[in-house]
């Protein structure tokens, strides 16, 4: 139906995604309301949501502080205030004195004691409600009667048939689909409003189960769709390069490195696109880990391109990169957006030819310009940063058309971000991971102190102690320019008070705004030892490898996500030497600060702060997954679900193996019968 067509109720449902009777089926309540009984004003107490009746006693508009409404409701057992902060004159003539009301709100402690602020008003002696009242997430404009009316005309024309057949249900002990949602639409007289509210209740694990089972059967898809495409085997003799290698490296791969090189290696020597996403904590051993996977390629006559974020990191790789292959004779190119004109048309016709057997780079590397003579493997670093569209762009400059079907080039996604294993589970499926779980011999934890701002003398007085033994700071800003409503001192202010303060160090300066040749100047001034304290902005967060620096100093450290603290803190602890972090903080703290701040006092375990961060953050921000194309799922809960997850997985290999028209019918009501996500 063309939109100019729809009435404003339509369109406002559109908004909500509500546009079939079965989107409207599984709009399930966000929350319900007990109005099937009243309470005695008497026994009300703080924070309790209640439903009084009385006669208003006493109205006025009163003018201070503010211009407000407030009423006093009685009952025969005692009284309670009610006050509108915005309110019109129905409102008012509504509590008007010696009127006979039914009110409902939340109470809260008043400067006249008990209160309810905004209570829903409407004539006392009504009859109560016989059951549970369902709150919808809505929009404005639409108001619950009107979605509670549309969604049971829904339920009497919707197809709620079964998609799983009994002997299923009965298996995994489900309530058949059509009670479920007419149970959390309508809830039955003796349902606990516990049960519905914690999401235990028979009705909920069934659309839990439900929504898992088709997220599985989703993922499970798109992997049997990914085996079925082509790429070229990369399976020529790589002993002489991986040999040569290791005997230049000045320090001997771990157990963990081994393994995984080796599970890269059998992947690039098959037929379809390896898809792999390599995660480890940060220090763990990603980038040589990436070399090998490099170099497994061009021993087959492939060209390799690694694309990172931002050119900080992408900088950083081709340091390390450079470093390791050009003694073995690979041809290693840098590409990023700053170069000069004539350079990178040097560097695009390298590529083009094929001489250049391995490109690092930013988003340079996807711009039409850029032509591969023979791409063959495709590396991502901190792959959940770029867009869908972004990564798909790299993965098609490998593309060549064979015999009517496309070789697709293999591809390696690295992330820092270490994944808790119920999210591997549910929104990775499709992929095969590798974990780096070991960190290289010699490494020490990395020591954290959470230091008041009241302290900061003392600290800077730390600093110049430590530089005098001849090691190296890092000071982390969060913002470069001032912003009255956080308060936050910004890096070019700490960098110019830090001078003034400490004027017989080397004191650098990095940032985003800075052009890329000055950011590549001041890092290489740091990482000879010309430059002993650095001031920086976050953009150092991923990386980053200066094994003498030994203390990180992370200003407004409340202001800075666990995610985030967790990467800044793996600058350090690189070498030999104890190192040091130090959460500078300015109280008072919120509870999620605090919360933040005591899992990166407690532990430096990656995957433990990953998992908090994840129960902060839910999985959607946690990853940066909103825009990613990811399917995100709105009834489980994939830390309190692990169970659900178990089972679902498990039923969806059984019905793409034995029973591929179930899975299709329930894909068809959960996914919509779009086709699978083919993750890119």
């Amino acid at each position: 139906m063309a939109t100019n067509t729809l009435s404003a109720t339509e369109r406002r449902l559109q908004r909500l995604g509500l546009r079939t009777p079965q989107d409207f089926v599984i709009h399930l309540p966000i929350r319900y309301e007990d109005e099937t009984q009243l309470h005695r004003i008497a026994s009300a107490r703080v924070g309790q949501t209640v439903q009084l009746e009385g006669e208003i006693s006493y109205n006025e508009v009163q003018l201070r502080p503010r211009r407000q409404l407030v009423a006093l409701l009685r009952d025969d057992t005692g009284s309670i205030f009610l006050r509108w902060l915005h309110f019109y004159p129905n409102q008012q003539k509504q509590v008007s004195k010696g009127q006979l009301v039914r009110v409902r709100g939340e109470i809260r402690s008043g400067f006249n004691g008990l209160e309810i602020v905004h209570p829903r008003v409407s004539r006392a002696g009504g009859a109560l409600a016989s059951t549970f009242t369902p709150v919808y997430s809505t929009t404005d404009g639409l108001t619950q009667p009107v979605l509670r009316k549309i969604i049971g005309q829904a339920l009497e024309s919707a197809d709620l048939s079964d998609t799983l057949p009994d002997t299923i249900r009965h298996r995994f002990k489900l309530m058949p689909f059509a009670q479920a949602v007419r149970t959390l639409h309508y809830p039955p007289t003796q349902t606990t409003l516990s049960s519905l509210e914690e999401r235990s209740h028979p009705a909920w694990q069934r659309i839990k189960f439900d929504e898992l089972l088709a997220q599985q059967l989703s993922l499970a898809s798109a992997r049997a769709l990914r085996l079925e495409q082509t790429a070229t085997p990369l399976n020529a003799n790589h002993e002489p390069l991986f040999s040569a290698l290791r005997e230049r490296l000045p320090f001997a791969l771990t157990r963990a490195q081994e393994r995984v090189i080796n599970e890269i290696s059998q992947d690039l020597s098959r037929a379809y696109p390896m898809h792999r996403l390599l995660q480890g904590d940060v220090g763990s051993g990603k980038t040589i880990v990436a070399a090998f996977a490099a170099l497994k390629a061009i021993s087959s006559g492939a060209q390799v391109a690694v694309m990172a974020p931002t050119e900080l990191l992408a900088e950083q790789h081709h340091h390390k990169l450079q470093a390791w292959m050009t003694p073995l004779g690979v041809q290693v190119q840098w590409l990023s957006g700053s170069q000069k004109s004539k350079n990178k048309q040097q560097v695009l016709g390298s590529i083009a030819s094929g001489e250049t057997q391995l490109v690092v780079g930013t988003q340079a590397l996807i711009q039409t310009s850029v032509e591969f003579h023979c791409l063959g493997l495709v590396i991502l670093d901190e792959q959940h940063r770029f867009g869908v569209g972004q990564r798909l762009a790299l993965g098609q400059k490998g593309e060549q058309q064979v015999s009517h079907a496309p070789l697709l080039p293999h591809q390696l996604n690295m992330s820092a971000t270490p994944i808790p294993r119920t999210l591997a589970m549910t929104l990775f499926a499709d992929l095969d991971v590798s974990v780096l779980d070991e960190l290289p011999p010699g490494r020490r934890a990395v020591v954290t102190k959470l230091v008041a701002d009241s302290r900061r003398q003392e600290l800077i007085a730390h600093i110049h102690s430590e530089i005098q033994k001849g090691r190296q700071v890092y000071w982390v800003s969060p913002l470069v320019e001032e912003s009255e409503a956080l308060q936050l001192q910004t890096a070019v202010d700490t960098h110019a008070y830090l001078q003034q303060t400490l004027p017989d160090l080397s004191i650098g300066l990095v940032h985003g705004r800075l052009k890329s040749a000055e950011k590549t100047e001041v890092m290489e001034a740091f990482r000879s030892g010309e430059i002993s304290l650095l001031v920086a902005t976050t953009v150092i967060e991923v990386g980053v490898d200066v094994p003498n620096a030994t203390l990180m100093v992370i200003e407004h450290a409340e202001r800075f996500g666990l995610a985030q603290l967790h990467q800044l803190r793996g600058r350090v602890g690189r070498g030999a030497e104890q190192s040091v972090c130090v959460l500078l903080y300015q109280p008072p703290l919120s509870a999620i600060a605090r919360q933040r701040l005591r899992t990166m006092y407690e532990t430096t375990d990656g995957f433990e702060v990953a998992r908090r961060d994840l129960a902060l953050r839910g999985p959607g921000e946690f990853l940066g997954l909103r825009q990613s194309g990811v399917p995100l799922l709105r009834f489980a809960d994939i830390e309190t679900d692990t169970a659900l997850v178990e089972q679902a997985q498990s039923l969806a290999t059984e019905l793409l193996s034995n029973a591929r028209d179930i899975a299709q019918v329930h894909l068809d009501r959960w996914m919509k019968g779009k086709h699978v996500y083919l993750r890119s």
